[in-house]
């Protein structure tokens, strides 16, 4: 299957570049995977399309300000360093701009301003391609460097937010139920929860679970093949609790659904299947989904409007159909929905 087939054209205007001024004020496309029927709602009248019994499963990550913004040294030269992945408590996987001028022994310095103050010393110890580096990471004013990060960092807001990150984005682009900091992205499908709207769905006798799958800055790869089945994703963390384990294993011997909320909870769950239970742990996973993928625990999954060619949008497509998907996507635009991590949500049942 080529890429090209996954492929639309999004007016900018559509592209979220704040969340709602609410949050759960968000409009929602109820999507049907057997006929391609769609219909519009809010994402508040969500519990009236679960059923008494379902098993919803969240994924309780949390984002950390990974985004480091400073100055190389010596010459003070504007730098950024996106952190991606902890090899220890002081040495980073990294992404970092510009890439080129940043070789082995480098340092630089990341300052903070106002509330924050303290500084993050940097150098770099192994370099990598596509501007991947290896930096090791001093705290100056914090006692560890995590705490450097959330004092001096900033929310690493996707590439197509062309804004600079704000104060409400600490808040806002992270879940009311993240529990485990980790991530580099939020697991947006969960963006669009209230308290108030999970004890609603609560009320409305549906089982509300969580597993942790820290989202990676793979989440924004681009795509660099022709066919879909050549691409390959990078390695996530992800960790089903026993409960949770339980929980999806009762509903399935009881003929209950189980309702995922976003791709990431999504591709945990399946990485974990046995059968058709989840098995509980720790691991990591490379599962790729993708049209012509069989579903083993997903029975109902709520996500966003995708990015064109990306791999979430394939996941969506094997779940959906891409004919079905694509189609409402356009029936989406059509009606103005707001695509991407701030915007708009679609229930697909």
């Amino acid at each position: 299957m080529r890429v090209d087939d996954f492929d639309f054209d999004l007016p900018a205007t559509l592209i979220a570049q704040h969340p709602p001024a609410i949050r759960g004020a968000s409009r929602l496309m109820v999507l049907s995977r057997a006929t391609g029927a769609s219909l519009e709602t809010r994402i508040d009248a969500l519990p009236d399309r679960l059923r008494r019994g379902d098993v919803l499963v969240l994924n309780d990550t949390r984002v950390f300000p990974a985004r480091l913004v400073g100055r190389r040294l010596p010459g003070g030269g504007r730098l950024e360093c996106l952190l991606v992945a902890p090899r220890s408590h002081d040495l980073w996987e990294a992404l970092v701009h510009p890439g080129q001028r940043l070789r082995v022994g480098s340092r630089f310095v990341c300052e903070g301003a106002g509330r924050a103050g303290g500084a993050i010393h940097g150098e770099i110890v192994e370099r990598g391609s596509f501007g991947q580096r290896l930096v090791r990471l001093a705290a100056e004013g914090f006692d560890t460097v995590d705490a450097a990060v959330d004092g001096i960092g900033h929310v690493p807001l996707p590439p197509y937010i062309r804004r600079p990150d704000a104060d409400a984005d600490r808040e806002r682009y992270q879940t009311v139920f993240g529990a485990y900091r980790g991530s580099v992205a939020a697991p947006t499908a969960g963006l669009h929860f209230t308290p108030a709207l999970l004890e609603r769905i609560r009320a409305a006798g549906v089982e509300i679970v969580t597993l942790t799958h820290h989202v990676g800055y793979g989440t924004f790869k681009p795509v660099r093949v022709d066919l879909v089945e050549e691409h390959h994703v990078d390695p996530e963390r992800y960790t089903v609790p026993q409960v949770t384990a339980d929980a999806i294993a009762a509903a399935r011997a009881g003929g209950r659904r189980i309702v995922v909320v976003g791709t990431t909870t999504t591709r945990a769950l399946e990485s974990a299947a046995s059968g058709s239970d989840v098995r509980a742990g720790t691991a990591t996973t490379t599962l790729f989904i993708h049209p012509g993928y069989r579903f083993r625990v997903v029975d109902a999954l709520l996500t966003n409007f995708h990015v064109p060619r990306s791999s979430l949008l394939f996941l969506v497509s094997a779940f959906a159909g891409r004919d079905h998907v694509l189609a409402a996507y356009r029936e989406a635009m059509a009606r103005g929905f707001r695509f991407y991590s701030y915007g708009d949500a679609m229930f697909i049942e």
